[in-house]
């Protein structure tokens, strides 16, 4: 396991000097992109917390243990 993290830190150490070493107009459009997406995963992450807290008050989602959540999958069988 060893080797592969530092196979790991060893790519990312290279993915970041690459980075530093593009022009300064792509490293810009990069963090504009990288910030567009986070700002669309928190987007979606809101929704699906709306929704999920709407079907929490509608009662329509089951609450419970682990326990009981096994129980429930050993009944769709």
């Amino acid at each position: 396991m060893g080797r592969s993290v530092n196979m790991a830190n060893a790519t990312l150490n290279k993915v970041i000097d690459d980075f530093r070493k593009l022009p300064w107009t792509r490293r810009s459009m990069s963090l504009t992109l990288s910030k567009q997406m986070t700002e669309a995963k928190s987007r979606s992450d809101f929704r699906r917390a709306k929704r999920a807290t709407l079907n929490l008050r509608r009662g329509t989602v089951k609450k419970g243990t682990v326990k009981d959540l096994y129980k429930d999958l050993e009944l769709d069988d």
